[in-house]
């Protein structure tokens, strides 16, 4: 799975789920923010994906009575357009900037909230949802946009099937961390040990009995959702360390090393607080 909460952001009814999307030909460089569900924290709302949308990867959000309620940014960022087409294409939309060439769409809006320029914490109500534009019906118009193309979206660290119609929950602003290590560390991982990092967050150490790969995160409980100092790292004994560091809004990670039978050290840290383990988990 991509490192999916770099400048941030389930209860996610869903049955398809797709870890480890990779969008060919994209940098892994440009890691996606932790997009989350743009609608309140426990609102259910129907994804929508289907051939032939424009532009290609939009999600369509659909639900009885969407028209009037709040739209919220999916991730941190500053405001980059606040445009009205009028009665046709996107009609009010609002577009919002995350940095490292991610950028989110919301379209067909009856009503903009926000202004050119203005930063935008995850949860920050950029407007309501509507029927503007050229549509049939009200609905909320989505996209996640890398270097100005729609990718497949993903919400809550979960990839949205393509193409149908998918329920998903919203977490967004709910407190709390939004994702698992498993979601983290992607389908077939289990965690086999954690340490606490007091109130500050937790590490795991997780295996894959499949490729008998490790895989280490660092989920942060304090600051979540905004951008601060957390850390994972994971030495296979015999091998160079590997880490993961840097201001993240969610989590440090995946660090995924093969081990098989070799003892492995593994740690992290959130802020001051840290864990080193000894050289263990060896069979």
């Amino acid at each position: 799975m991509s490192k999916l909460r770099r400048c941030a952001a389930a209860a996610v009814t869903v049955a398809l789920v797709t870890f480890g999307l990779v969008v060919a030909g994209q940098p892994t460089a440009s890691a996606a923010p932790g997009f989350q569900v743009p609608f309140r924290c426990g609102v259910t709302v129907t994804a929508a994906t289907f051939s032939g949308h424009n532009p290609a990867n939009s999600v369509d959000f659909q639900k009885s009575g969407i028209t009037g309620m709040p739209v919220l940014a999916s991730a941190a960022g500053t405001v980059t357009r606040v445009a009205n087409e009028g009665s046709i294409s996107y009609g009010r939309w609002v577009e919002v900037d995350h940095g490292s060439g991610w950028r989110t769409r919301y379209a067909h809006l009856s009503a903009q909230q926000v202004s050119v320029g203005q930063q935008v914490a995850l949860g920050t109500q950029l407007g309501k949802a509507g029927a503007t534009g050229g549509v049939t019906g009200p609905h909320l118009h989505y996209e996640q946009r890398l270097n100005g193309v729609a990718q497949k979206a993903v919400l809550h660290g979960v990839a949205v099937p393509y193409y149908g119609h998918t329920d998903f929950t919203s977490r967004n602003n709910c407190g709390g961390n939004p994702y698992t290590p498993e979601q983290v560390c992607g389908s077939g991982f289990s965690v086999i040990d954690s340490a606490a990092l007091g109130a500050a967050g937790k590490i795991y150490l997780l295996y894959n009995s499949a490729n008998r790969n490790n895989c280490v995160t660092t989920l942060k409980a304090t600051s979540v959702g905004t951008a601060s100092p957390v850390s994972a790292f994971l030495e296979v004994e015999g091998s160079s360390r590997k880490t993961d560091s840097g201001d993240f809004a969610y989590y440090a990670g995946p660090v995924r090393q093969a081990a098989g039978s070799t003892c492995v050290k593994w740690g992290g840290s959130v802020g001051p607080e840290s864990y080193t383990s000894p050289f263990e988990h060896c069979g």
